[in-house]
């Protein structure tokens, strides 16, 4: 397997780590790491998506905090380099938000962007507002 050792790199924001090191307790895998990434879809072009896995993929980056690790492939890391992926609780719900010093415009709920280089991995909606809510 190959890590890249990086200079591009997100962060991780200490609430975020808390929910995180929580899931992989309540799954019981605590060795696995949060992978972060983007893909086309959502109502501005492009969307972010997290999953947990065990291990990072050949070329991914890795970014460690208090022992959580977070996955990011190479194409991902390109729109979300010097992102901070954070956690937020509200009286609506909690959820992880990623401020993106990369995208030029974000859906209402903040799942969708379209990025600053104005490529997006799909059409974004003529609706001209979010249909995520």
């Amino acid at each position: 397997m190959t890590v890249l050792e990086q200079t591009e790199t997100i962060q991780i924001t200490d609430a975020a780590v808390a929910v995180v090191r929580d899931l992989l307790v309540q799954k019981q895998v605590p060795d696995h790491g949060l992978r972060v990434f983007v893909a086309g879809g959502g109502c501005s072009g492009m969307q972010y998506g997290m999953a947990l896995e065990a291990e990072p993929r050949p070329y991914d980056h890795v970014i460690e905090k208090d022992g959580i690790k977070v996955f990011v492939d190479p194409t991902s890391m390109m729109y979300l380099s010097s992102a901070t992926v954070d956690y937020e609780d509200s009286i609506m719900g909690g959820g992880f938000k990623i401020d993106n010093p990369n995208a030029a415009s974000a859906c209402g709920c903040g799942s969708s962007f379209k990025a600053k280089d104005g490529s997006s991995a799909a059409p974004a909606s003529s609706g001209g507002g979010c249909g995520c809510g």
